[in-house]
């Protein structure tokens, strides 16, 4: 099966026309072709487009190659406008095709263009760089725009998440991993197959790059047995089962993992977002009044809906009792025949959840 080729997400093409008009504004040259360290160690090489130096600012773009996956903004430009500015620091904003925020509970405050933390840091990192081989000690303002952003935004959840009038800057470690159903599923059998050959018999699964850096970095667990399953937990537990698997560990963030309460075993949001359904609904079985029922479903993060919770003391009940339908669905899944501790998780509150289902009565232990 021929390999699926990798991209670069929309936050590193930000990075690299930032830093393509870093060069310009700063030597008065063309930058030609600039490269960009993304977030895994890889190095990435970019050609500079569409370049203009005027009085105090420097203007080019790079095209977005999403690689094999079928990413809506894939062969689009995305452009950095680099200006001086009278303070001190990077200023990055976004202009044309950048959607804005609206609503709270997002990694970004309201208001704000919506680029997220990681790419900001890859941005003011590689215009950072220029500055320092120029010497350069002044202010710039960074302008990230999408030409087309807004019409191409109407194709995403955008609109569902708060943010308006654009896209998202997004990306993670700046790498977009090809997400072909069949190739991906069959990566992780593959990966399964050869741990339990190789006599592993307890393996960690989490869904992604949250779940796998918290396994490691919080919880210090050892990740020579790990495996990304992306959104296919009820896959992966087929799998599991079928090679006669006999015990796991599943990790994961609170966004996606709280779908598993629903029954729900592909979390991607296109499939079915019902995280506010299912936390409103153990909401109501927890006591919470009717008003704060619907100020859950109107919550756009996992993380804003907990707020909620904990100013009404209803919080810890609610986790508890996710956490026991949780494991009631893992253990239909699995037919009982695999033993399944799961750890659901927030950056902000650490572990919210975590049980253990009983191979034999899927009791929650």
């Amino acid at each position: 099966m021929k390999a699926l080729r990798t991209g670069v997400t929309t936050g590193l093409c930000a990075a690299a026309a930032a830093k393509g008009a870093a060069i310009m504004l700063l030597t008065s040259k063309p930058a030609g072709q600039v490269e960009v360290e993304a977030r895994n160690g890889e190095v990435k090489h970019f050609t500079i487009t569409d370049a203009m130096l005027g009085s105090g600012f420097a203007k080019c773009a790079v095209q977005k190659d999403a690689g094999d996956d079928p990413d809506v903004t894939n062969g689009m430009k995305v452009f950095a406008t680099l200006s001086r500015t009278a303070g001190n620091g990077i200023e990055i904003d976004g202009g044309e095709g950048i959607g804005r925020v609206t609503k709270p509970g997002l990694k970004v405050p309201v208001g704000e263009a919506a680029i997220n933390p990681v790419p900001r840091e890859m941005i003011r990192a590689s215009v950072e760089e220029i500055c320092r081989q120029c010497a350069y000690t002044g202010g710039l303002k960074a302008l990230i725009s999408i030409p087309g952003g807004e019409v191409v935004a109407r194709k995403t959840l955008n609109g569902r998440l708060g943010i308006e009038g654009g896209l998202s800057v997004l990306g993670t470690t700046g790498i977009v991993e090809p997400m072909s159903e069949k190739a991906i599923l069959e990566t992780i059998k593959t990966e399964i197959d050869v741990l339990i050959a190789a006599g592993k018999e307890s393996l960690l699964i989490t869904p992604g790059n949250y779940g796998r850096d918290f396994a490691k970095n919080v919880l210090g667990l050892d990740m020579e047995t790990a495996i990304k399953c992306s959104n296919f937990i009820g896959e992966t537990l087929d799998h599991l089962v079928l090679r006669d698997s006999t015990r796991i560990i599943l990790i994961g963030h609170a966004g996606k993992l709280v779908k598993l309460a629903g029954g729900v075993m592909h979390t991607h949001s296109s499939v079915a977002d019902c995280r506010m359904e299912i936390i409103a609904a153990h909401c109501a079985l927890a006591g919470a009044s009717t008003d704060t029922i619907r100020q859950i479903m109107d919550c756009v993060t996992v993380e804003a809906a907990i707020s909620l919770m904990k100013a009404v003391g209803v919080n810890d009940a609610v986790w508890q009792s996710i956490g026991r339908k949780i494991g009631y669905h893992l253990h239909g899944r699995t037919k009982g025949r695999l033993s399944v501790e799961y750890i659901v998780f927030t950056q902000e509150e650490g572990v919210l959840v975590h049980e253990r289902t009983d191979v034999s009565s899927g009791d929650i232990l």
